[in-house]
């Protein structure tokens, strides 16, 4: 059943995500032209925004349908929503990851036409539309807002849907086969196809360190570390990426 809250909730976080969007355009008086700010290289802010708010939602129904239903109707409870100081261990494991994916882009960077500029595409495309104040609020729902639903979502309902259903295939394959698929299904929900591998491979990380932990404080901070790197990259050095990689 918590399989399908988690479908649930994240189709339905899609069509939020679209209405929201159409609202606000109406709002602002864009509604004829969502159709080419839809494929904008970088999107404004208000689309941006907008279509997080939906997703993020979805993913806050998931969980209240899981814990609602067929839970203790605690969301710290069931979906592990614990933080305590030896969490902070998510800082470092989010900068290692940040590294490890520029690690394993290596090897494939000089074979990838515009590797860099593909590659940075999905962070210009959420950053390079916003200045200011709208480049604030970005900020903050990338490194506050994303994290903590997101984990909410993949680690807290996602994750313990499928330990729970292989967890009558041993010791070891049941937790594993639920930590690698999550993280997975994590990187795809980006739809990122350049990114999927580093995605995923943080994913399965994230995945990893929940299910030893039993909570999402470490997953968060984590998380948020990671993202935060990003948003920083976008600032202060673009080509950061490129450059490392060349």
């Amino acid at each position: 059943m918590w399989l399908l809250f988690a479908a649930l909730g994240f189709l339905g976080g899609q069509v939020l995500a679209a209405v929201f969007v159409a609202v606000t355009a109406a709002f602002e008086g864009k509604l004829n032209s969502l159709a080419a700010i839809t494929r904008l290289d970088e999107p404004p802010t208000w689309y941006i925004v907008s279509t997080l708010l939906g997703l993020w939602a979805g993913f806050s129904a998931a969980g209240w349908l899981a814990t609602g239903i067929r839970g203790t109707k605690s969301f710290v409870r069931d979906l592990g929503l614990r933080f305590r100081w030896a969490d902070l261990m998510g800082i470092p494991i989010g900068i290692g990851g940040q590294i490890l994916v520029v690690l394993i882009y290596v090897p494939i960077s000089h074979h990838v036409h515009d590797f860099t500029q593909r590659f940075n595409a999905p962070s210009q495309r959420l950053t390079g539309g916003s200045h200011g104040l709208g480049f604030v609020i970005i900020a903050i729902c990338t490194v506050v807002g994303a994290p903590f639903f997101e984990e909410l979502f993949f680690r807290g309902v996602l994750l313990r849907a499928l330990a729970r259903l292989f967890g009558t295939i041993g010791r070891w394959v049941g937790p594993a086969l639920a930590i690698v698929i999550s993280g997975v299904l994590f990187g795809l929900a980006h739809a990122e196809s350049l990114q999927l591998l580093g995605l995923a491979l943080f994913g399965i990380i994230l995945s990893g360190v929940s299910y030893r932990t039993g909570r999402l404080g470490m997953n968060m901070i984590a998380h948020a570390t990671f993202n935060l790197m990003a948003v920083a990259a976008a600032v202060v050095a673009p080509m950061t990426l490129g450059a490392a990689l060349r």
